[in-house]
């Protein structure tokens, strides 16, 4: 597929006339951080499966819907589930919801996602804020020819991960009912869970967390120039650092036990970037 700004665009106008505003900040939600949703008023939803161009969600905890409202006073559209490239996608395929919410306008991206903590340090519940990614498998989504109407082919990231922001979502910590930390995520390709000696390698190269996704919408956002924030909720210890399997039952309890108290944070954070 050779994509064109027009092939965006189908989309963002089809979208833009299902709601009478253009959204200041997009969000994007991971595995079980759905409930985050129903913090939205005045709700204007609309299946993925209805927009032009758009991917579908195959994740069971992805409700695969746009919600478009109000948090804490400011005009968001959020992403109740994303994409993978475990689910079958070409990399170059996982632009397209980044590049559709930059059409529709908004001026900042918040993506969250469930992670496996590397750093002995943290623990399952807490919340890091990225600093900084390594994504040392897969090809880069913006591979093949570059449209210029978003941003240059060759662009930097050595701030894509927005220090203002970062700053901000360290400074809403204060108070809140979490455990938040700053730290370095690296993407796995998944689906299955990354080995022993995959989160011993990960760790000598200064990962504090792993997980399968974000970093291919953090590189999107990068190349369309948006602000970025980007938080992971850790939901469980890497493979190896304790001595017990993984399972995505323990994500999905952890991301659940903390939902509430998520849900607090991040409009605390919507509301002042």
């Amino acid at each position: 597929m050779s994509y064109t700004r027009e092939y965006f665009q189908a989309a963002a106008d089809f979208l833009r006339a299902k709601v009478d505003f253009a959204p200041e900040t997009g969000v994007v939600l991971g595995s079980c951080l759905g409930p985050f949703a129903q913090a939205i008023e005045h709700p204007v939803e609309v299946d993925y499966a209805d927009i032009p161009h758009f991917l579908l969600s195959t994740v069971a905890s992805h409700a695969g819907k746009l919600i478009f409202g109000t948090v804490a006073g400011r005009r968001v559209v959020c992403m109740s589930g994303r994409f993978h490239s475990y689910e079958g996608y070409r990399f170059e395929e996982l632009v397209i919801p980044i590049r559709v919410l930059k059409l529709l306008g908004v001026r900042s991206v918040v993506l969250t996602n469930a992670a496996g903590a590397v750093n002995r340090d943290y623990r399952p519940g807490d919340v890091m804020v990225i600093r900084d990614h390594m994504k040392l498998n897969g090809p880069s989504p913006l591979r093949g020819p570059n449209v210029e109407d978003f941003g240059p082919w060759f662009f930097d990231v050595s701030r894509m991960y927005t220090p203002r922001l970062r700053r901000l979502a360290l400074e809403c910590a204060e108070g809140a009912a979490l455990r938040v930390h700053e730290g370095t995520y690296m993407f796995f390709p998944g689906p299955q869970f990354e080995t022993p000696a995959e989160i011993r390698a990960a760790r000598l190269l200064g990962a504090d967390a792993v997980g399968m996704s974000t970093v291919t919408e953090a590189l999107t956002a990068a190349h369309c120039g948006l602000p970025l924030l980007a938080l992971s909720v850790i939901t469980n210890m890497a493979a190896g650092v304790l001595d017990q399997p993984l399972s995505d039952t323990e994500v999905d309890e952890t991301a659940r036990t903390i939902a509430g108290a998520f849900s607090d944070y991040m409009k605390k954070i919507i509301a002042v970037i």
